[in-house]
């Protein structure tokens, strides 16, 4: 039983993880149709953004969930002011700018800091599950991924704001004709989007090792996780994410991690093979 407990808060650990990882690329593609290729250096901002925090002697909690999200989101919003916006309905060139975008990123980034593996402490320790041990860390991935979940899900439903930009992603010339700016809702989403994916890689400095190429690791992840979800925002990164992060997981406990990474990817070759239009797409069309 020991065992079994231990392998179930893996699971769901796996499952945050992959939520965090997501959520950020499922705003920005999911609801604007733009497919960021620079999104894993947005998390890899965010992951550079708390080890500097922490070095230069800020709490390590304020560098891991306040910073990066402020920062990167900012870097985001200069992003679409000065490049996406001109390129909406063009999906290749968008493609080709964001991929610029990452591999300026990276350049820059191995500039600044230089090409070594760096590292923020663990802020907790660990905790018995019977005769194993869990890192109590793990816990915080948990409840930063469940927080921005019913975030996202309350400003969608609950505010004025999610009504105005699910609306204007809807139909932006019948917002227009109701007083709304489409520009701005675009802009505002994407930096959304942006300070998700900073708040990701903060969130997730501790357990990964930080370097310029770190993003390459959670990219592909991501994407598979968006469009195995399928168009609903929310429900679909739930449901694509505990699919995907169960799979992952049992096949790395028992095998490696580099098998559970291909059964993933078989995972999400047969679920796009059988559903292209993803789960929501297929079976929950009116969720969020």
């Amino acid at each position: 039983m020991d065992l079994v407990g231990l392998l179930a808060f893996n699971v769901v650990a796996g499952i945050a993880t992959l939520v965090l990882i997501t959520l950020g690329l499922g705003v920005i593609y999911g609801m604007m149709r733009v497919i960021n290729l620079a999104h894993g250096e947005f998390m890899m901002l965010g992951a550079y953004t708390a080890v500097t925090a922490v070095d230069a002697g800020i709490n390590i909690w304020v560098a891991m969930l306040v910073l990066p999200p402020v920062l990167v989101g900012l870097i985001g919003l200069l992003l679409e002011r000065t490049l996406i916006r001109f390129l909406y309905g063009r999906i290749i060139d968008t493609m080709l700018a964001t991929w610029g975008v990452s591999l300026g990123l990276i350049g820059l980034t191995t500039t600044i800091f230089g090409n070594m593996v760096r590292a923020v402490p663990v802020p907790v320790g660990g905790f018995a599950i019977g005769r194993y041990g869990a890192s109590l860390f793990s816990l915080v991935i948990i409840a930063a991924a469940i927080a921005g979940l019913v975030g996202m899900l309350a400003l969608l439903r609950l505010t004025k704001f999610g009504l105005i930009l699910r609306a204007t992603m809807q139909n932006p010339n019948m917002a227009a004709a109701l007083g709304v700016s489409p520009p701005t809702i675009y802009m505002a989403t994407f930096a959304l989007g942006s300070a998700l994916a900073g708040l990701a890689g903060g969130v997730l400095a501790p357990v990964s090792g930080i370097s310029p190429s770190m993003g390459a690791a959670y990219i592909s992840r991501a994407f598979i996780t968006v469009l195995g979800g399928g168009p609903a925002i929310i429900t679909g990164t739930g449901l694509a994410s505990s699919l995907f992060g169960t799979i992952n997981s049992l096949v790395s406990f028992e095998t490696t991690p580099v098998i559970g990474d291909v059964a993933l990817l078989a995972a999400a070759i047969l679920m796009i093979r059988l559903l292209p239009q993803g789960i929501t797409g297929r079976f929950l069309r009116r969720s969020l």
